[in-house]
């Protein structure tokens, strides 16, 4: 079986000491026009930041209130003025299938930011990602941070 890559346009490395690092990246990824109609795939073990990650960006997009993980839900939406936020989970899916079934294509076509966790488990039903965030714990609990534009959007925001 041939397996296709996603071409990688553009990319930026850093280094998480500490959840506020983590905050500060999306704060500032958070005010690039680019973001309102982005497609960002967050990639991490479990526990490595990725639900956390998106609770920053959220926080810092305005997003008031409590901001579950939807691992359970598989889609949480988020409505702000003019902008509809998708937080998908991907982790219980066990069949790429499942996301056409479910719907999500529509989702996926219409405007708004939409991130993905475990976007693996969707297989390549997902359109290119804009950005792919590569999340990894290292040994002091600090993440080390691969950021991946795959589209002229993905290089705006990097």
């Amino acid at each position: 079986m041939i397996t296709e890559h996603a071409a990688i346009l553009g990319s930026r490395h850093f280094v998480w000491p500490d959840e506020a690092a983590c905050a500060a990246w999306a704060n500032a990824l958070a005010v690039r026009p680019a973001l309102r109609d982005a497609f960002i795939e967050l990639h991490g073990s479990l526990g490595a930041g990725k639900t956390t990650c998106v609770r920053h960006l959220l926080r810092a997009l305005g997003v008031q209130g409590r901001i579950k993980s939807p691992t359970y839900a598989v889609l949480e939406v988020y409505a702000l003025a003019g902008l509809q936020i998708s937080h998908f989970d991907f982790y219980r899916f066990t069949q790429a299938g499942e996301w056409a079934d479910a719907g999500f294509r529509d989702i996926f076509a219409a405007p708004g930011l939409k991130l993905a966790e475990w976007p693996a488990n969707a297989g390549a039903l997902l359109p290119l990602a804009d950005l792919r965030v590569h999340i990894e714990v290292l040994e002091d609990d600090s993440r080390s941070v691969r950021v991946e534009a795959g589209s002229a959007r993905g290089l705006e925001l990097l």
